[in-house]
């Protein structure tokens, strides 16, 4: 790639950047074999990229290569501009040289090995990504991963070879040959299905090994098996966000799209007469980033949409329909995603289905253990494992460890927990010193905690938010009669007792409840767990009207179900966020409860009256449910009945909340119930567990009390 050319990438990168307020932008340095541009030339570019990013947008600079090159003069380079490096090795000696000899037939492995302990070496290991490994279904699955799992990457990338319908890859070329009409839900699954048995043979060893190598293909069926995201462009509905620019800057779409036919990729732009605005505009960009309405009509009628998002879309061309087709891994796909789902599933009882206290205990567990394994992840951090300390000395005291249960239990806690503890989190910030600090603050004993806060916003959990200036380290020493926080010159001084609002310190609202306290939290950055648009925080006026008008709503719900918070079917919240109304919302809007932040109920914010008071009651319920499947199963991992629990409970808190009150949209309400329990009831036997035909049962008994 001429000079010229990086330099104008750099320059349309930057404007795209600026003109879209990018707060990071990620540049893959590929080819072929990039590191082949030697070492002087690969400074020069990288250099030429970095210089172009505006000052407020980050650059996060990758390479992927196959580390035959590798050594310490580019190594040098990486750690100047801070390239990460992801290395392709297919797994021990005999898989890599089936398809990674070099140019001579000699074997790439030794020098592919070499290259990985060069970036395990204390000064390299920041920049290593992990091993990227193409599957070969002839090579021993087992054997594969703990040859790749002895050399202690930081990740595994699993790929499926490139191939289509019309150039089927190994072990599947006498069933593709029927076409993509030959699969999909109703079709046969029957053998040979030779690369989901090769990944779920991953799959079992990586489950003996205790997971303790992350591994992005099942990681992210993990994560959209339990209604997360995608966490790879090959699986799941996520749109790409991905555009290829070639040696002679002409924009293309992602490589992988040649397997298709001759010119797949091709946009006809390029660097010097378009902008990044104009690819991303273009109908091909557009196509990988509809989600579920750019899938054939089989995939979205499949039971694991969600976690197969149709396959890479390059795996699904055939002649004739294009990329409207399954992929011509469709039937390993779902054989592999319906195996790891299988495995997963929990279908022993639950006893916190019957009992709400043991409920309640649970999440705390949960808590607590992911914060144990967040130390335990991190223990060779000195402030990782000083904070980790100071909670376990509070917890061992019975007079402060109410106030570690407390900072710990704030619904949004869990989800700050999961994604510090998930890959690609910092790891020069200490998750725990804010847990640390609100414990401390909470148990008003004599303590200083000092961490790294990358923004002026410190939140701490339960209590409020700090706004100091600039980053960097804070240092907050509690007491008996309140806290100080200092930072960059500024020292703010708040009481034990003095909740005003006062600059820079915003503590979070509260309301009185018959069923205790409840937070209004509109500033804690886990909220954007719920996937739906958040509003900035309020002004104090605007919480004081929003705490009005939801106090209203609590105390309305009190009045037309007398004990309502005290029924085995709700949990009720002590967390209540403002989130944005849905664009075009037609009045059908929910309560918003996820597993990862167990006791926030999302609201919208201008809800009130009747509607805030409905759905808090829809909300404790859901929250219930939540609460069950964040330590137990309902129902196969993945399955849709989950949705249908949804719409069953929905339903019956409706009808609970009409009863005797507008006989309309109680009879509504009741048809509604009868038809999710009437979808329950006919779902497979294996499709719930023991704890799913508990509830279920449940939900029947309390369905013919309203029908009574």
């Amino acid at each position: 790639m001429a000079e010229e050319t990086v330099r104008q990438i750099g320059q349309r990168l930057s404007a795209y950047a600026v003109s879209h307020s990018l707060d990071s932008v990620s540049v893959i340095l590929h080819g072929g074999e990039p590191l082949l541009v030697g070492p002087r030339r690969m400074h020069t570019l990288c250099e030429e990229i970095r210089s172009a990013m505006p000052p407020d947008t980050t650059l996060d600079l990758r390479v992927h290569t196959n580390g035959t090159q590798l050594g310490p003069e580019f190594l040098r380079i990486f750690r100047e501009h801070g390239v990460r490096v992801g290395l392709s090795l297919d797994g021990d000696r005999t898989a890599n040289d089936r398809h990674r000899l070099d140019h001579r037939g000699r074997s790439s492995y030794d020098r592919a090995v070499r290259a990985v302990r060069r970036l395990h070496l204390p000064e390299n290991r920041h920049l290593d990504l992990g091993l990227l490994c193409t599957l070969d279904v002839t090579n021993d699955p087992v054997a594969v991963h703990n040859a790749l799992t002895d050399l202690d990457p930081p990740r595994i990338d699993y790929l499926l070879p490139h191939a289509t319908w019309d150039s089927p890859p190994d072990g599947l070329k006498e069933r593709a040959m029927q076409g993509p009409g030959g699969v999909g839900p109703g079709s046969e699954t029957e053998r040979p299905t030779p690369y989901a048995d090769w990944l779920l043979a991953v799959f079992d060893r990586w489950e003996e090994q205790g997971r303790h190598t992350p591994v992005r293909t099942f990681e992210s069926v993990l994560s959209t098996l339990r209604g997360g995201p995608s966490l790879t462009e090959a699986l799941g509905l996520a749109p790409t966000d991905l555009v290829v620019v070639e040696t002679d800057g002409t924009f293309e779409q992602v490589d992988s799209l040649k397997v298709a036919y001759p010119g797949a990729p091709e946009t006809g732009l390029d660097v010097f007469h378009n902008s990044f605005e104009d690819v991303a505009a273009h109908p091909g960009l557009i196509a990988r980033q509809r989600g579920r309405d750019g899938i054939s009509e089989t995939c979205r009628q499949c039971p694991v949409v969600e976690s197969c998002g149709g396959g890479l879309y390059s795996h699904r061309y055939a002649p004739g329909s294009g990329f409207d087709n399954p992929s011509v891994y469709c039937t390993d796909l779902r054989v592999f995603i319906d195996g790891v789902a299988e495995r997963i599933t929990r279908r022993e009882l639950c006893p916190a289905v019957t009992d709400r206290d043991e409920l309640r205990y649970q999440q705390t567990e949960v808590n607590r253990s992911l914060a144990a394994l967040l130390h335990d992840q991190r223990k060779d951090d000195p402030a990782v494992a000083k904070s980790w300390r100071f909670l376990v000395e509070l917890d061992r005291d019975p007079e402060t460890a109410t106030s570690v249960d407390t900072v710990l239990t704030h619904p949004f806690v869990r989800h700050s927990l999961l994604r510090a503890k998930g890959a690609g989190a910092p790891v020069d910030a200490d998750p725990l010193a804010p847990l640390a600090a609100a414990a401390a603050i909470r148990a008003g004993v004599n303590a200083t905690v000092t961490w790294e806060s990358d923004g002026p916003e410190v939140h701490l959990p339960s209590l409020g938010t700090l706004l100091l200036p600039v980053a960097g380290r804070i240092q907050l020493t509690s007491g008996p009669s309140g806290f100080t926080a200092s930072r960059g010159g500024t020292t703010v001084r708040v009481g034990q007792d003095d909740p005003v609002p006062a600059d820079p310190w915003r503590p979070l609202a509260s309301m009185a409840t018959s069923a205790g306290t409840v937070l209004l939290d509109d500033a804690d950055p886990g909220r954007d767990c719920f996937h739906t648009r958040v509003v900035p925080p309020f002004t104090a006026s605007d919480i004081q009207l929003l705490l009005k008008r939801w106090q209203m709503a609590w105390s309305d719900l009190d009045d037309r179900i007398p004990g309502w918070h005290r029924a085995a079917s709700v949990l009720p919240p002590t967390v209540l966020t403002p989130l944005a109304r849905p664009t075009g919302s037609d009045g059908a809007v929910n309560a918003v409860v996820v597993a990862q932040a167990v006791g926030a109920v999302g609201l919208p914010s201008d809800c009130e009256g009747i509607e805030a008071s409905r759905l808090l009651l829809r909300g404790a319920r859901r929250t219930r449910l939540a609460a069950l499947g964040a330590i137990t199963d309902l129902c196969v991992a993945g399955s849709r009945a989950e949705n249908l629990f949804d719409s069953l409970s929905d339903a019956l808190a409706d009808g609970a909340f009409w009863r005797g009150h507008a006989d309309e949209p109680y009879q509504r309400a009741l048809a509604t119930a009868d038809r999710a329990q009437r979808r329950l009831a006919e779902l497979p036997d294996r499709q719930l567990t023991a704890t799913g035909k508990v509830l279920l049962r449940q939900l029947r008994r309390e369905q013919d009390l309203h029908e009574q």
